[in-house]
């Protein structure tokens, strides 16, 4: 995906300033600006969203037994953006590698860039796919440092907001961080809900590349020893959960089920007991 940017001259910015005069004016939601000494993104306001959706979800959760699927709501617009400043701001004092908070605004808010200036910061799932090529040894190693950042975020006393691997990026000196933090689940669920939830997503979000590295079988192993790791009652919830999965298991190996049916198939193969 091509992200929009635009490059800006070298000269000290006012970052409120600066947030002031383009956060109404830039053509997309979320624009990238680059200049020599640092790279920002600015991230405005979107629509709001209806809270009908999530009423459904939750009746969906309630009727399944599985209170880690409860759905934790952004409700878009204003809120949006002022959970993600709070949480950013939140996690960076708890010592969380996340974009720095510059400025913001009730319409929108600017922060620096994770990377080095003009470059690219890739996703662990994008690092883990590029991966599979140099076989499974390379794979794990990275899914591992994902599984480590999770715990790192745990001993804070707090969670993520969606723990796919497609929001974990791993910085140039090789510190994972984490980005897009629009809800709170600690707001909607107790936190050994919200650690169980933050491993379902990171398991959902790697197994298919895990398959397609021929890494399961090791990584199922890494997985249990892992999960032991967590709090009592984050460790019964993922059990809970996991058992109500089992369904999951006896789904054929067809590429006929589509992707989505396909990759909750191998999240059962990873998390299978």
């Amino acid at each position: 995906m091509t992200v929009p940017s635009t490059a800006l001259p070298s000269t000290a910015l006012d970052y409120d300033a600066f947030l002031l005069a383009h956060v109404h004016s830039q053509p997309h939601a979320v624009m990238r600006y680059v200049q020599p000494s640092e790279t920002l993104w600015l991230k405005r306001a979107g629509r709001s969203h209806g809270a009908w959706r999530y009423r459904l979800l939750g009746a969906v959760a309630r009727g399944l037994h599985m209170p880690v699927l409860a759905p934790v709501p952004n409700l878009g617009g204003h809120t949006a953006i002022a959970t993600e400043v709070s949480r950013l701001r939140d996690l960076a004092a708890r010592g969380l590698r996340v974009p720095e908070v510059l400025a913001a605004c009730d319409d929108g808010f600017l922060m620096r860039h994770l990377g080095a200036p003009g470059e690219d910061t890739p996703s662990l799932g994008n690092e883990m796919e590029q991966a599979v090529a140099r076989g499974s040894a390379a794979v794990l190693a990275l899914w591992k440092q994902g599984l480590q950042s999770l715990t790192k975020v745990h001993k804070t006393g707090t969670c993520l907001s969606q723990a796919f691997a497609r929001n974990l990026v791993r910085c140039p000196d090789g510190v994972i961080g984490y980005i897009d933090f629009e809800d709170d689940p600690s707001a909607t669920l107790p936190l050994p809900l919200c650690h169980a939830r933050d491993a379902l997503c990171f398991a959902h979000s790697t197994a298919w590349i895990l398959q397609a590295a021929a890494a399961l079988p090791a990584a199922r192993a890494q997985w249990q020893a892992w999960a032991q790791t967590l709090s009592p009652d984050a460790q019964q919830a993922l059990s809970d959960s996991v058992a109500r999965m089992a369904w999951a298991g006896r789904l054929p190996d067809s590429k006929k089920l589509g992707r989505d049916a396909q990759r909750i198939r191998m999240a059962w193969e990873l998390l299978r007991p």
